[in-house]
């Protein structure tokens, strides 16, 4: 007997199934055939929720990318100082608990490489104005100041998700050095004194 699944049931079934595979073969290893097999379905059921393989790929980092807005905007949503709403912002965004080692230590695999990069392009894209929001309600608060609110958080997303990716550096004494250089160039393009945020960040890091 032919099960019936809801839309965003099947539609979800392929997406952890492509997400298992991706990690487990590499995204360019798996054909959309690995997919259709793991499940069992038809090649136009799976055509009917996605036009290629590719579109699958920009589901699951949305799927990622989203959960983390979900934990960033419960933060927006608390009643904090502007600096203690960007450190816990930051911190939002570790979801390494939440995802599972597996799947993120499957991710810096080489063959991975473009589903990596497409999350860390849409945690910034997303992530940015979210920061520039606080930025704005600093200035008008006289907490710091700032000349390029977007162009210095983009930078400032993309030095530390680089730096503090644990798939990419190590987090021995030197990614710690890293940390601290980040938090320092952060103090600088606020304009704010030296270990505004250093302590702050350093004590909810670990």
């Amino acid at each position: 007997m032919r099960i019936s699944k809801d839309y965003e049931e099947r539609r979800n079934e392929i997406l952890d199934t492509a997400e298992k595979l991706f990690t487990k073969k590499g995204y360019e290893k798996c054909t959309v055939n690995d997919i259709l097999r793991e499940i069992s379905i038809a090649k136009g059921t799976f055509y009917y929720y996605f036009k290629s393989k590719q579109e699958v790929l920009e589901a699951i980092v949305t799927r990622y990318t989203d959960f983390m807005m979900t934990k960033v905007q419960a933060v927006m949503n608390q009643d904090l100082q502007p600096e203690q709403k960007f450190m816990q912002v930051f911190l939002a965004m570790r979801i390494n608990n939440e995802v599972g080692e597996e799947v993120l230590n499957e991710m810096h695999q080489p063959d991975n490489a473009l589903l990596h990069q497409k999350t860390l392009q849409e945690i910034v894209e997303k992530i940015a104005p979210v920061l520039v929001e606080i930025i704005e309600e600093g200035i008008d608060k006289n907490v710091w100041q700032c000349k390029y609110p977007l162009q210095y958080m983009q930078i400032f997303l993309a030095s530390s998700l680089t730096l503090t990716d644990e798939g990419i550096f190590e987090m021995d004494a030197d990614a710690q050095m890293n940390l601290g250089a980040l938090i320092s160039l952060l103090e600088k393009m606020l304009e704010v004194k030296e270990d505004f945020f250093m302590t702050m960040f350093l004590e909810n890091w670990g």
